[in-house]
């Protein structure tokens, strides 16, 4: 492709990182280099300043075919300089991106960057497993919250799993959408759902117990119980998704600013909601009552404090938002899969075919399909053999998938320590040694207690076979991506070489 040669002349990959021209006529040659790629297979012609769409079929590159279905949907802009400086702007956002590594692998890319291709190769397998658990765990959680909903107001009864089956065939159609009209739905409902869970922690402050507003369920030192590694499994599969916005950096148009951004505004609204939303509940029943109510009314707890304050019809508004939130949950973590899938296909780890996105909407098409498969198979055995979708689907699934991105989170905050040893420029001394290291020291802490309460967790006897059955899978995955790397690294050393570069290998192997 001139586009993928283009960028591998103008860009110094080998030395300083750095584009060798100035970022917008890197960007101005990336726009004039596709079109003419286009021109060069006779899909658009040039007459004058006119440019014409001729043959809309598919040519050998994904970047080329969206570019061609942009400009086929635009039939109305016909003149090639708007073209050029609209696929400019778009081509910035591609450079700054590269130049600052951002990867849809997330946590495979930067323990890749840090520990080396072979830990980078084993976190992907891990990755893959743990985020393919909690996806598929939301659909038992969905078909039990929601079946109990249509039976008390359409007076239907469907079993769990045809409800899941609806939800299912949605994500999978939305998982090949865009990620903006994924991302307006996801918005809408997260708002409509903070709304509410803000004014069901007013409606518990406004009615406190007689002993007030404590703060002693707040005091560090309550931490420190039997299970509380299980908590802190628990706790860490409740910030689970911050990572998300450097799976999606790719397709932001200034990832430098906006991850960086997303990622601390989502760990702060997140750490600041939860605290409010807990102490709330503690204020209604009273810091002693707390354990005893929620032993009695369980997932209810919520819904029971704030039906006492504001009435049936709210509570059925929030039992709705819900559903939705977990609906919501499935789709973004169908995304992140489907992602990873992308990142792995595109880097040749995977089979080429999952690096390939739909050309209209530039979502990864085989990734997204292989975790809708998934999804499907898991549903349907777990209704042929009847096992529970609460307990054995979504708690086993969440707490399965929760260990695995706290093992991930842990290495991957090791990885970067490594990284900034080896490379410190451009960074504070604050980033690269006094926030990662008491970070990595703590996180270590989480992962031992986190194993050894396991059981716990499961709700399990110590010593049954779940207990050492579900992390040693992870430990099989990554044994299993260490061969894989080396297995790489001897038969195709040009594809190891690019392993963790994200849009690099791409555009390399596309210059191959």
């Amino acid at each position: 492709m001139l586009a993928g040669d283009f960028f591998l002349v103008s860009w110094d990959a080998t030395g300083s990182g750095k584009p060798r021209l100035h970022v917008q006529g890197v960007a101005l040659g990336l726009a004039g280099a596709l079109i003419g790629e286009l021109v060069l297979h006779q899909r658009v012609t040039v007459h004058g300043v006119r440019l014409d769409v001729v043959d809309s079929r598919d040519v050998t590159d994904k970047v080329a075919n969206q570019v061609l279905a942009e400009i086929g949907d635009s039939a109305h802009h016909t003149d090639v300089r708007t073209w050029l400086a609209y696929l400019a702007r778009r081509s910035v956002g591609y450079v700054a991106m590269a130049r600052h590594m951002a990867n849809a692998g997330a946590f495979y890319t930067y323990i890749s960057r840090g520990l080396g291709r072979p830990a980078g190769i084993a976190a992907a397998w891990v990755a893959l497993i743990a985020y393919n658990a909690l996806q598929v765990g939301l659909y038992g959680a969905f078909g039990a919250a929601a079946t109990p909903l249509l039976e008390r107001w359409l007076g239907l009864t469907p079993p769990w799993w045809l409800v899941s089956l609806v939800a299912w065939a949605l994500v999978a159609v939305l998982g090949l959408m865009r990620v903006d009209v994924n991302g307006r739905l996801l918005a809408v409902l997260l708002t409509a759902e903070v709304a509410v869970i803000l004014l069901f922690d007013f409606a518990d402050l406004a009615h406190p117990a007689p002993s007030g507003f404590s703060a002693e369920t707040l005091s560090p030192g309550a931490l420190f119980v039997p299970g509380v590694g299980a908590l802190l499994v628990i706790a860490t599969l409740g910030f689970v998704g911050f990572e998300s916005s450097v799976v999606f950096s790719e397709e932001s148009r200034e990832p430098r600013r906006t991850v960086p951004l997303a990622t601390y505004s989502a760990v702060a609204i997140i750490a600041a909601l939860y605290a409010l939303s807990s102490w709330a509940m503690t204020v209604a029943t009273g810091p002693a009552n707390i354990v005893a109510v929620a032993g009695r009314d369980q997932a209810d707890t919520v819904f029971k404090l704030a039906g006492a304050h504001l009435g049936d019809a709210v509570v059925d508004i929030a039992r709705v938002l819900f559903v939705t939130s977990l609906f919501a949950a499935m789709i973004s973590f169908h995304n992140t899969t489907a992602r990873y899938f992308f990142a792995l296909g595109r880097e040749r780890v995977l089979p080429a075919v999952f690096g390939r996105t739909r050309a209209r909407s530039g979502a990864p098409k085989a990734g997204s399909i292989a975790q809708s498969v998934f999804g499907l198979l898991v549903i349907v055995v777990y209704a042929a053999f009847g096992l529970d979708p609460l307990v054995q689907l979504f708690f086993y699934g969440g707490s399965f998938g929760g260990l695995g991105v706290l093992l991930l989170i842990f290495v991957t905050s090791v990885a970067v320590i490594v990284f900034f040893v080896r490379e410190p420029g451009g960074e504070t001394f604050a980033r690269r040694v006094v926030a990662p290291v008491p970070a990595a020291l703590a996180l270590a802490v989480m992962v031992w207690l986190a194993v050894t309460n396991f059981a716990a967790l499961l709700n399990v006897p110590q010593g049954d076979p779940l207990t050492w059955i579900l992390p040693g899978v992870y430990g099989v995955a990554a044994v299993i991506g260490v061969i894989w790397a080396f297995i790489l690294c001897a038969g195709q050393p040009a594809v190891y070489s690019l392993v963790g570069m994200g849009a690099k290998a791409a555009t390399a192997q596309d210059g191959v």
